[in-house]
């Protein structure tokens, strides 16, 4: 005897594949418009006139600038952790943008992923190289915190911070290169 609900566990099935077709579109589309939207709109000439994939320098940037960039970068951070269903082993998600190296890295990742989709011109190989990059940078997120805030509750440095010892400052720049000698001949 067949099974009666058998036409209505097809018909799901051709529905969820629609919707998972459906959201995948839209994702390429949101995508398109992200980068765009960041590549500049209007404005004048020097009004968001940064080129997608272009790279970040977040103490450069002017402070309007920043805050733009930044929420356009957290929105990317935010939407890629529940898309790759990053852990809080892989991004401490209480604090990750407390972590210089781990912002750093996310930069460099956004600006690539950025670059890597901004072309339909590139065969897939600029978005499949991405993924790579992103595996490895993952990878590296986890090292760069070293697990310091877990359970959601973020951990404080615990080091000496280089840059707020003028006596170390000091001392290095009295050093000098490497190779050259610091005594007069």
């Amino acid at each position: 005897m067949p099974d009666p609900l058998g036409p209505l566990f097809d018909a799901l099935e051709s529905i969820n594949n629609e919707l998972t077709g459906l959201t995948a579109r839209m994702v390429r589309l949101e995508d398109a418009l992200s980068i765009r939207g960041s590549a500049g709109s209007g404005g004048g000439p020097d009004a968001d006139a940064r080129t997608p994939g272009a790279p970040v320098i977040w103490h450069k940037l002017e402070v309007a600038d920043r805050v733009k960039l930044w929420a356009d970068f957290t929105s990317w951070v935010i939407r890629i952790a529940d898309e790759y269903e990053l852990t809080t082993e892989q991004l401490p998600h209480a604090c990750w943008w407390e972590h210089g190296a781990v912002v750093a890295e996310l930069t460099a990742l956004w600006t690539g992923w950025e670059s890597a989709y901004a072309s339909e011109d590139d065969a897939a190989a600029g978005p499949y190289l991405w993924h790579d990059a992103f595996s490895r940078g993952v990878d590296r997120i986890g090292r760069m915190w070293l697990g310091e805030c877990t359970n959601g509750y973020h951990s404080g440095k615990t080091r000496t911070i280089y840059g707020t010892d003028p006596a170390y400052r000091k001392k290095t720049l009295d050093a000098g290169p490497p190779g050259v000698s610091s005594s007069p001949p």
